[in-house]
C-alpha cells in the first residue's frame, strides 16, 4: 500500500492548494486512507481537510474548497494505491485456464478486486473480501458493484468455483442487497451444472437478493483444457432452454418489479438459432458491456446513421473482419447499406477462430495471425476490425500481433472501428483509406 503523491494533476484543487509531489496522504476529514476507494468516497466533499506528511515526518493540513465530486488531482504509484488482489479461485469455466502457453504474463492473471469491481465494471466473485472489507462497502454504500454469481446452491457455488469457501459469497450478496448496495449479476451457464433446475433456482434466488441487472451466458470454451474439468458447449437446444427459463423468470420479475432483470447474451440467440429481442427488451442496454444487445445496439445505431451518409464519388472498397457468431448479422447490415446506396463495394469475411478452437466464435477473442491466414490474397482497399479485438488503448492483439504488422501482412490498410453503429456506417463511407 502507498499513499506517496507520485504526480499532481494541472489546474486540480491540489494544485491550487498547493500539495506537493512526495508527500503522503494520511487522512481526508478525519477519515484514515487505505486505498482508492477511501480517495474516491472521503474526497467527494466540497470542503476537504486534508492530513499530509512531508519525507521528512513533518505532518500538515490543508483546507481545500472545491466542487462537489471534483477529484483531487492526486495521483499515486498505482491506480489503486495497493496491489491488486489475485483471484483464489480455481473456476472449473475460467478462461484465463484455457489459454495457450507462451503468450504474454499479463494474460495470465486472474483479478478479483472488488475496488475493480466498482471503478472500471469487473466482474468478481466476493470470494476474496474479508469480512471487515465487507463492511467497509456497505458502510460507504459502494455501489454499483458487478457480481459473478454463476449458482445460488452452496455446495455447487464451491465446486463450480473451485473454493470450498466460497459459500461465504452468497452470504455477502444476501447483505449487500439488504444494504441497499446496487448489484449486477452474471451468470455463465455450463450445461450439465448450473443449467436446468438448477438455472431456475439461481434466478429465484437472485430475485430476492436485490439484484439490479443479470446477464446470462454461454460458457467459452476453448481447444487447451488438459486436466481440466470436462465441459461441454452450449448447442442448440440448451441455449433454447436457456432463454426459455430466462424469460420465464424475467416475465416474474416484470410482473414484481416493473423490470426483467435477467437477460440473454447475444451469444445465446444466436446459438438457438432464434431473431434478437427487439430493443424495448434490453431496457435501455444494461449489460450491453456483457455481450447483451450489442447485435441490437449496432443496428439501431447503424440504420440511424445511414439516413446521413452520402455515398462518395469513388468509394473505397473494404473487407469486415469478424467472428463467425456476428457475421451473418453484419452481412445483414452490409446488404441495407447496399441495397440503399448501389455503389457501395465491401464484403464480410467470418474469421474462424484457429487460435483458441472453433467453439469459440466472438470477434474480441480473434487473434491477428488467424486474421492475416484467413484474409490474405482475399481482400482490396481495406480491412474494417472492431475496436474490441484490441487490447485497450493499444493496437495488439491477443496474440501480440499490431495492427502495423497486419497491414503489412495483408498489404491494405487495417482500420479500427468503434463499436458504434454509427462508427461502423462512417467506416464504411470514409475513402481517407
Amino acid at each position: 500500500m502507498s499513499t506517496v503523491i507520485t504526480s499532481i494533476d494541472r489546474r486540480s484543487p491540489a494544485e491550487r492548494y498547493g500539495i506537493k509531489v512526495g508527500e503522503k496522504l494520511l487522512t481526508i476529514n478525519g477519515h484514515e486512507i487505505i486505498d482508492v476507494l477511501d480517495y474516491r468516497f472521503y474526497g467527494y466533499d466540497a470542503l476537504s481537510a486534508v492530513t499530509l506528511s512531508s519525507p521528512d515526518g513533518t505532518v500538515r493540513e490543508v483546507h481545500i474548497r472545491k466542487e462537489e465530486g471534483q477529484d483531487l488531482g492526486l495521483n499515486f504509484d498505482t491506480y489503486l494505491m495497493d496491489e491488486m488482489r489475485p483471484c483464489s479461485n480455481h473456476c472449473i469455466f475460467c478462461f484465463v485456464d484455457q489459454m495457450p502457453p507462451g503468450m504474454r504474463q499479463s494474460l495470465y492473471f486472474k483479478d478479483d478486486d472488488a475496488r475493480l469491481s466498482f471503478l472500471l465494471g469487473n466482474y468478481i466473485t466476493l470470494t476474496n473480501i474479508s469480512p471487515r472489507e465487507a463492511q467497509r462497502i456497505m458502510e460507504l454504500h459502494i455501489s454499483p458493484i458487478n457480481v459473478s454469481v454463476h449458482t445460488t446452491d452452496p455446495q455447487l457455488h464451491c465446486t463450480m468455483l473451485g473454493n470450498k469457501n466460497a459459500r461465504q459469497s452468497l452470504e455477502y450478496m444476501r447483505q449487500f442487497g439488504k444494504a441497499g448496495i446496487v448489484m449486477n449479476g452474471q451468470i455463465v451457464v455450463c450445461p450439465g451444472w448450473n443449467d436446468g433446475d438448477q438455472l431456475r433456482r439461481t434466478m429465484a434466488d437472485i430475485m430476492d437478493m436485490g439484484f439490479n441487472s443479470c446477464s446470462v451466458v454461454p460458457v467459452g470454451i476453448t481447444k487447451y483444457r488438459k486436466g481440466l474439468a470436462k465441459l461441454k458447449a452450449v448447442d442448440k437446444e440448451t441455449a433454447r432452454d436457456i432463454i426459455a427459463i430466462a424469460e420465464e423468470y424475467g416475465q416474474k420479475c416484470l410482473e414484481k418489479f416493473g423490470t426483467r432483470l435477467f437477460f440473454c447474451a447475444d451469444e445465446l440467440y444466436l446459438k438457438a438459432e432464434l431473431p434478437l429481442p427487439e430493443e424495448d427488451y434490453y431496457e435501455g442496454y444494461r449489460q450491453l458491456e456483457n455481450g447483451v444487445g450489442m447485435l441490437r445496439s449496432l443496428e439501431a445505431d447503424f440504420m440511424a446513421a445511414l439516413e446521413d451518409e452520402e455515398l462518395p464519388k469513388s468509394p473505397t472498397p473494404f473487407t469486415i473482419a469478424t467472428g463467425t457468431a456476428a457475421a451473418p448479422h453484419l452481412q445483414m447490415l452490409l446488404q441495407r447499406a447496399q441495397a440503399r446506396f448501389p455503389g457501395l463495394k465491401g464484403q464480410v469475411i467470418a474469421v474462424e477462430n484457429d487460435f483458441f478452437g472453433h467453439t469459440i466464435d466472438v470477434a474480441g477473442l480473434l487473434t491477428g495471425q488467424d486474421i492475416a491466414a484467413q484474409l490474405k490474397g482475399r481482400v482490396e482497399g481495406r480491412v474494417l476490425i472492431p475496436l474490441h479485438m484490441l487490447r485497450h488503448g493499444e493496437t495488439v492483439f491477443l496474440d501480440d500481433y499490431t495492427v502495423e504488422r497486419l497491414q503489412e501482412e495483408l498489404g491494405v490498410p487495417v482500420q479500427v472501428v468503434g463499436i458504434d453503429g454509427g462508427d461502423l456506417a462512417d467506416a464504411m463511407f470514409e475513402t481517407t483509406y
